[in-house]
């Protein structure tokens, strides 16, 4: 146990000693007094001419009956606890997972530490072959549909700025964060308020976690996409999938869906064969950037080159006609990069290193849309994606970009202004507005010049901005029961970002680790 203190502030650079004496000082006791003292958050507070690195702090004292009474004052320090499980008495067979994203690889790992043997099937590939074919669509334009920014091991967060912010006030997203460090990941992302691994750290944990899976007794299948399920009298009795063009059929009573936000094709085999879903409400627009020192002294005003401040984030919200309009996944010293899994259609995301010493910075600009924009049942959202895809596809999955001022105006633009674009293989001057429904690219310019009102210049003409992004979550929610089951068929657990219900690295692991318990519930070991 430990007394939790919230708010210590401290100014730069905020070694330990200082952060003790606050501490100390708070408490009415003398820095000698305290035995441990752990950094459980860290923030910054930008609002004031001078910088403050703000704590919330875990304190021991050597004294342990004046620390229980402190703990009675400011709050005790509560740890994570795995729920006991009593153990289910169903044949399973043997559990699958399907995805290998963070919801089913925590999903599995959690499996397995119960002494179950999963299967993950995972439709894209290893990291290392999908490494590869990312590169060859940035280089050259090239896109395997089955090993891209979306689909193979890790999803779609092993490509991106490896964000570890959730706000998900589920205690289990503190033993998520504990076991990414565990497998590699940067240990601060434990304190930090907005925690990122970056892409290679995330890519490297995902890689050690496979390892793991295998060594204790879980198995992996890459190139292995899910094709059918077969269900009788209301319960999951088998499975149908491909690997290397062969049909493989296997027995199962129990499957966690992790499929993702970009699945479509099996979104559209669940619906057929009577998974129930709706449409679900998301977010499109387009990616922004500025150079990384504009960022950086708009929100550090004097202390920007601090060496204790890395590349500064923002987050910008406005309202236009009671329609949402913000900044999302935000890349500081980033890149933008192709995130489409179809031919014929161009879809973004951001990605940036664990240094994010990149020369721009980026983020996503989006307006919310619901099922009313887009009509045509469950799938109806996954069409209007595409629409918006299609429109704005070049030869080559080149990007369509346009400045800022350019956007505004509604004209195309001819050259780039103090901004160039990071994305690849190439860029193509189109005039943005065309890519978008008039009430999106609406939306996206109040929005702009609100959000250049919040940071000044942020709306300036030569700013850039990209397009399409559109897979921001899923257009889609798999209905689920209290038991975590899908609605009407037993043995089934839709699970994570791809069935609606997270949002995010850390919320979508939180999610499969709920799914694995469920599953162990009902279904006993073998």
């Amino acid at each position: 146990m430990a007394i939790v203190l919230n708010g210590i502030t401290v100014p730069l650079p905020g070694n330990g000693e200082d952060i003790k004496a606050e501490a100390a000082k708070r408490l009415g006791i003398s820095p000698r007094e305290i035995s441990a003292l752990r950094v459980k958050r860290q923030s910054l507070d930008c609002r004031r001419k001078e910088i403050r690195l703000v704590f919330t702090l875990h304190v021991a004292l050597y004294d342990a009956g004046r620390q229980r009474g402190l703990e009675e004052k400011y709050g005790a320090a509560q740890d994570y606890r795995e729920p006991e499980i009593i153990y289910g008495a169903r044949e399973a067979v043997r559990p699958v997972i399907v995805g290998a994203g963070p919801c089913g690889l925590f999903a599995a790992l959690t499996l397995l530490r119960h002494g179950y043997k999963p299967l993950l099937l995972e439709r894209g590939a290893s990291m290392a072959e999908r490494e590869k074919d990312v590169e060859s669509l940035r280089a050259g334009g090239v896109l395997n549909p089955e090993s891209n920014v979306c689909f193979g091991a890790g999803g779609a967060g092993a490509f991106s700025d490896g964000k570890l912010t959730t706000r998900i006030k589920d205690p289990c997203a503190e033993h998520v964060l504990e076991t990414l460090a565990g497998f590699g990941a940067p240990e601060e992302i434990l304190y930090m308020a907005r925690p990122h691994a970056g892409t290679e750290n995330i890519r490297a944990a995902v890689s050690r976690m496979i390892k793991k899976i295998g060594e204790d007794g879980g198995e992996v299948v890459f190139g292995a996409r899910l094709d059918g399920i077969d269900v009788s009298q209301g319960e999951l009795r088998g499975i149908n999938y491909t690997i290397k063009g062969v049909a493989v059929k296997i027995e199962t009573r129990a499957m966690i869906l992790a499929v993702g936000h970009s699945a479509r094709d099996t979104y559209a085999m669940l619906l057929k064969n009577g998974v129930r879903a709706v449409p679900k409400a998301f977010a499109v627009g387009l990616r922004i950037e500025h150079l990384r020192e504009f960022v950086d002294r708009a929100q550090y005003k004097e202390a920007f080159s601090h060496p204790a401040l890395g590349a500064a984030e923002y987050r910008l919200t406005a309202k236009s006609a009671n329609r949402g309009v913000y900044t999302f996944c935000m890349c500081p010293g980033g890149e933008v990069i192709c995130s489409s899994t179809e031919e014929g259609g161009i879809a973004l995301n951001g990605m940036s290193y664990y240094s994010r010493s990149g020369r721009n910075s980026n983020s996503a600009v989006v307006v919310s849309v619901g099922p009313e924009d887009f009509p045509g049942g469950a799938l109806g959202g996954v069409e209007f994606q595409r629409e918006i895809e299609r429109a704005a596809y070049s030869t080559g999955f080149a990007a369509p970009v346009q400045t800022v001022g350019d956007f505004l105006r509604g004209v195309k633009s001819a050259r780039f202004g103090e901004v160039e674009p990071t994305y690849r293989p190439a860029t193509v001057f189109m005039d943005l507005n065309r890519c978008l429904p008039g009430f999106v690219s609406g939306a996206l310019k109040s929005g702009l010049t609100d959000f250049g009102a919040k940071i000044k210049g942020f709306d300036m003409p030569g700013a850039l901005l990209t397009g399409v992004e559109t897979r921001t979550s899923a257009p889609v929610r798999l209905l689920r029961a209290d038991n975590y089951q899908a609605e009407g068929i037993r043995g089934i657990y839709p699970a994570g970002e791809g069935a609606g219900y997270a949002g995010g690295i850390v919320s979508s692991a939180v999610d499969g680790i709920r799914c694995a318990q469920a599953l162990m519930r009902e279904y006993k070991r073998r």
